[in-house]
């Protein structure tokens, strides 16, 4: 599909070392054109640009391997939620915590969601918004179908070129996604994440022209029909599932054991909820024991303070935990410095994803913020959404290249760094990651054209 790059790569990378003894030192107008060449004929993302920067973003030694660590953490973490639910609904844990979860979904997908033959099924890719701050870093929120994969690959093959400490090496993608398709698989992309298709695209292409005897395919999720033996990737949203016409086709054929499904179909894992039930007392005790002392320590660290905004009445004794409030409309009193708070939409819906459905009370108007907060209440039972502590990013200083005047620029702005980590039989490995600069007046980071994407490098 896209045959130009790896031709331009190679040969792009024996230039380069002809002409220096120190790839490092590669002028900074050869790595921008180096850049700019190596762009698949038919780009990345669908109508999306972003700034160039001749720099992989830096990041210490010692934070390299706190992401490692984190890695395997996230997964325990995940492997934790999905036993929670199993024991909510057969009794052993608070039903509520199931009730919660199902929330607004139809009943025909949760009861997909608890047959027995995916009860153990975890995504293959785990994937944190790791916002970095002054103190370190907190994590956003996991992404279990995140995108970004197929564009950190290509970043880190193009950047390795001329770096030789980019996080994850050449193909480090490459060899994590392959991981999960060992044998060829179709990648299936809904219209809804029709932005996404050219990166699968490009990873799909890499991965044949590594191995000959194996097809790797992107389809169509809205026309998908299986085929027995297939493993599937996929890229859609489970909110999404009543726009593809023939997802039953798909979703009998992985009931069957014909097909195996990735990430499984398990909407209750794709909720933002999951960090509020990690901070509720009554759970505490679960945490700690699936987790272990060190983990849920660790993670209490860099979780974000989340609450559920169950309309529920409190007894007239009973306050919200550290928000000292009886009632949740209290908060729409709080002042501008004490509305440091996140609104988050959980999941199931199209507005779980993205920037979306997130609404920081410190931006909002007092009325604005008030609405908010009533319309999260009123919608809890068919569209649950959790409040959570606001983290501001620590400012970064990274060069880009300015269109408009052909010029080498600095911005100051702030990172949102996407780790991608995937599961390879009983390890964890981080095989890149990616570094997102949005300018400094952005209070929510994620890929737009004012922002830089940059892999990452350790220094």
């Amino acid at each position: 599909m896209f045959d130009v790059y790896p031709r331009n790569h190679a040969a792009l990378k024996s230039n380069l070392k002809n002409q220096t003894s120190n790839v490092t030192a590669v002028a900074e107008s050869e790595k921008l054109d180096a850049i700019r060449s190596a762009f698949p004929t038919e780009g990345l993302f669908a109508e999306k640009d972003w700034l160039l920067s001749p720099d992989a973003f830096p990041i210490d030694k010692k934070f390299r391997d706190e992401l490692e660590q984190l890695g395997h953490r996230l997964f325990v973490f995940q492997r934790a939620c999905n036993q929670l639910y199993q024991l909510s609904v057969k009794g052993k844990q608070p039903e509520w915590v199931a009730r919660y979860l199902d929330a607004g979904k139809p009943r025909e997908l949760i009861e997909f969601s608890r047959r027995k033959e995916i009860r153990d099924d975890l995504p293959r890719v785990v994937r944190p918004d790791l916002i970095l701050t002054d103190e370190g870093y907190i994590i956003a929120e996991i992404d279990s179908v995140p995108g970004g994969i197929g564009l950190t690959g290509w970043l880190n093959q193009t950047y390795s070129a001329f770096d030789n400490d980019v996080v994850g090496g050449a193909n480090g993608m490459l060899d994590g996604f392959e991981s999960v398709l060992p044998n060829g698989g179709d990648i299936a992309i809904s219209q809804e994440a029709a932005t996404y298709r050219p990166e699968m695209e490009w990873i799909a292409a890499q991965l044949k022209d590594r191995h000959r005897d194996f097809d790797w395919r992107v389809v169509s999720a809205e026309n998908y029909e299986p085929q027995d033996g297939r493993t599937v990737y996929r890229f859609f949203e489970l909110f999404d599932l009543q726009n593809i016409p023939k997802v039953d086709n798909t979703l009998g054929a992985n009931a069957e054991g014909r097909i195996i499904v990735t990430p499984p179909i398990k909407p209750y894992l794709e909720e933002k909820m999951w960090f509020a039930l990690f901070w509720m007392q009554p759970l505490r005790e679960f945490w700690r024991r699936e987790l272990g002392d060190k983990y849920f320590i660790k993670l209490q660290e860099v979780i974000p303070y989340s609450w559920l905004l169950d309309p529920t009445p409190l007894p007239q004794h009973a306050v919200i935990p550290r928000l000292e409030i009886h009632d949740w409309r209290e908060s729409a009193k709080f002042s501008q410095k004490d509305r440091d708070l996140l609104l988050k939409v959980s999941g199931f819906s199209p507005l779980g994803w993205g920037s979306r459905g997130i609404a920081l009370g410190g931006d909002l108007p007092h009325a604005e913020w008030e609405r908010r907060i009533d319309h999260a209440l009123a919608t809890f039972e068919s569209s649950p959404t959790i409040m959570q502590r606001f983290h501001k990013g620590r400012l970064f200083e990274h060069r880009y290249w300015d269109t408009d005047s052909s010029e080498l620029k600095t911005m100051k702005g702030r990172v949102r760094l996407c780790p991608y980590f995937f599961v390879e039989g009983d390890r964890v490995k981080l095989r890149g990651a990616l570094a997102t600069l949005a300018p400094a007046d952005k209070k929510f980071l994620h890929g737009m054209s004012e922002a830089i994407l940059a892999p990452c490098k350790t220094q």
